[in-house]
């Protein structure tokens, strides 16, 4: 497969179109950014880990019936998946507060939710990515609604099988977003699932093990990544 020009530069990944219409390359750079690119640092091996976690979680998805984008793993940092038509709006599932729960409610940190929450938001860094509801997808024409039903229905079936497979690695899976897209007309989660983008606590002392460490300068950012991949048996080498 032929790597071609670069169509799309993220915050942390770009995206190659290839020789190949209905695939892409998607690259996972050490580029670490946290409040809507303010703040911004390269870390030495996130590429790496974010990718090789990445195809991790989403083969294990595959595996319980979740429809992903991944496609093969390249080397290090890259991996073709499917070219998407992305619906542009990212799903929030919470199971504990945390974040931007507490700021907009008044709730404090830390309180195990009685049934996983479900929030969609869009994807608009210059408006920082404002919350939206069904009637908002439908009316702006950004998705039907049965692609919400599907999209809310498959964010609580990962959610099913990624909380226990990070109790049983000993970390609570606090929240975490999730984006969609189409590949020939079906839906199909794409992006990326890593610590970028989930907030993961050890059960025991609630450290944080995701992007917070770099949001609040606790240090050891890539470290805290590596870990969880070591305790859920994800290989990095």
């Amino acid at each position: 497969m032929e790597k071609k020009q670069e169509l799309y530069r993220g915050k942390a990944k770009s995206v190659f179109a290839t020789d190949d219409p209905n695939r892409l390359i998607m690259l996972f750079r050490d580029d670490t950014s946290a409040f809507d690119g303010q703040k911004i640092e390269q870390l030495a091996r996130k590429g790496k880990t974010n990718n090789k976690f990445n195809y991790f979680i989403m083969k294990k998805l595959e595996a319980a019936g979740v429809p992903t984008q991944i496609e093969e793993m390249l080397n290090d940092n890259e991996i073709v998946v499917k070219k998407l038509d992305m619906v542009p709006v990212e799903c929030v599932v919470r199971n504990v507060t945390a974040g931007s729960i507490c700021r907009r409610l008044g709730v404090e940190q830390g309180m195990d939710l009685k049934v996983p929450t479900f929030e969609f938001f869009l994807k608009n860094d210059a408006l920082h990515d404002p919350m939206v509801n069904d009637s908002h997808i439908i009316a702006f024409g950004w998705g039907t609604q049965e692609q919400i039903d599907e999209m809310k229905a498959l964010s609580l079936k990962i959610n099913d099988v990624l909380k226990k497979m990070f109790d049983d690695a000993g970390f609570i899976l606090v929240d975490y977003k999730l984006e969609f897209g189409l590949f020939n007309g079906k839906l199909v989660l794409g992006d990326e699932f890593s610590p970028d983008g989930c907030r993961l606590w050890d059960k025991v002392t609630r450290e944080s093990f995701d992007k917070d460490r770099f949001r609040k300068d606790l240090g050891n950012v890539i470290e805290g990544y590596e870990e969880v991949a070591r305790r859920i048996g994800c290989p990095l080498d």
